[in-house]
């Protein structure tokens, strides 16, 4: 299934070729009609072919949908770079003019290729009955925070009076990642949420006993002081840290396209509470809700640093919001850190999982009568 759906997904290219080809296909309107047409058409293509052996998961047909509008989010970021042309020349003029900057570049690109491989994976787990809880969090973070700070740019930055209809599709590609997260984060895990012997061994440990671990808080603490001082710089905080670091640092902060700006209060104000809830997981044994939200925030910290560093570079950024030249390697080296970190952090957690485990009660440590003590089987999964 996912080879016809890799396949499928490119004949976006035809449609794009031939809007690009007809005027009459040009106008903002027919723009957004011929949108909506298209994705409903692309759904019942799905469903027809699924309909013998449909799928148990309904998310497949979000997934195959979304797979198709990759491909023209590859092909626009390809165009608006001058690498292939004659495809979306009508859409920057008449569509959304605003994928043309270059946090609109950097996002395509990042759902052309890594959630179009996230979706083939998804889907083929699904058609062979396998287990995606995972990735599917890590894709829910990242495109809901894609489309969060995307929607909220558009309307907040200097794209604000330029709406077309075209860009009220968005906010399907943004209920759907809240409503597979709200649908992940509902099913049973993958992994065991109950341990024995070895949970209760590896919580018994002191953080001091615990390198790593350590050195993760350490990180986490730098994290959150990271996003804060980028959150206050970005609410024009009159700070003097802030006001250094967004002179010296990061002027890319205040370009008025706006995504920098609602980024860095995305990030603020939803990643600086997770980040200090990770520093209570490493401390506090039995936190089993660290497995799913550690992979969430991950996915979406990852896509916001990819759009924020991948922009503030890209040449379409103008010369007074890019990075000092004085500062670039201090800043590109921060930025990376941060975006490392959460992967670090979700990597501890599925490494050696026992420390974030509700340990089971042994015998003799419950209330139960011994008889029902006898007859209770203690596994450590």
């Amino acid at each position: 299934m996912e080879t016809l759906v890799f396949l499928f997904s490119f004949s976006a290219l035809g449609i794009l070729y031939a809007m690009n080809t007809i005027p009459e296909f040009q106008e903002p309107y027919t723009i957004l009609a011929t949108g909506v047409a298209v994705l409903v058409v692309v759904f019942l293509f799905y469903f027809l072919i699924t309909r013998g052996n449909p799928p148990k998961d309904a998310l497949f047909f979000v997934f195959a949908v979304f797979s198709f509008t990759c491909v023209i989010d590859l092909v626009s970021a390809l165009e608006h770079d001058g690498i292939v042309s004659g495809f979306m020349e009508f859409y920057q003029k008449t569509g959304e003019p605003y994928l043309g900057t270059a946090y609109g570049i950097m996002m395509c690109y990042w759902d052309g290729i890594v959630h179009f491989i996230m979706y083939l994976m998804m889907i083929s787990r699904i058609t062979d009955r396998k287990a995606y809880r995972t990735l599917g969090l890590f894709w829910a973070g990242s495109l809901s925070a894609n489309m969060t700070v995307f929607i909220a740019g558009i309307l907040a930055g200097k794209y604000g009076s330029e709406i077309r209809p075209a860009f009220w599709i968005n906010f399907l590609f943004l209920l759907m990642p809240v409503w597979g997260a709200i649908t992940l984060f509902i099913r049973p895990k993958d992994r065991p949420l109950i341990g024995g012997y070895n949970a209760q061994h590896a919580q018994s440990m002191k953080l001091i006993w615990r390198p790593s671990d350590i050195i993760l808080v350490v990180l986490l603490l730098a994290a959150m002081a990271f996003t804060a001082l980028r959150g206050l710089a970005a609410l024009d905080s009159p700070l003097e840290a802030c006001s250094i670091y967004l002179k010296n640092y990061e002027p890319y902060l205040k370009d008025p396209v706006g995504y920098p700006k609602v980024m860095m209060l995305y990030l603020f104000f939803y990643g600086l509470p997770l980040l200090g809830a990770f520093v209570y997981g490493l401390l506090k044994p039995g936190c089993s809700w660290m497995s799913d939200w550690t992979v969430f925030l991950a996915g979406a910290m990852i896509q916001c640093q990819w759009a924020h560093i991948g922009g503030s570079l890209h040449p379409r950024t103008t010369a007074p919001f890019r990075i000092p030249d004085d500062a670039f390697w201090c800043v590109l080296a921060a930025n990376l850190l941060y975006t490392l970190t959460p992967i670090m952090v979700v990597s501890r957690v599925y490494s050696n999982h026992y420390f974030f485990l509700k340990i089971a009660p042994f015998p003799g440590q419950t209330g139960l009568p011994n008889s029902e003590e006898k007859d209770t089987k203690y596994k450590d999964k």
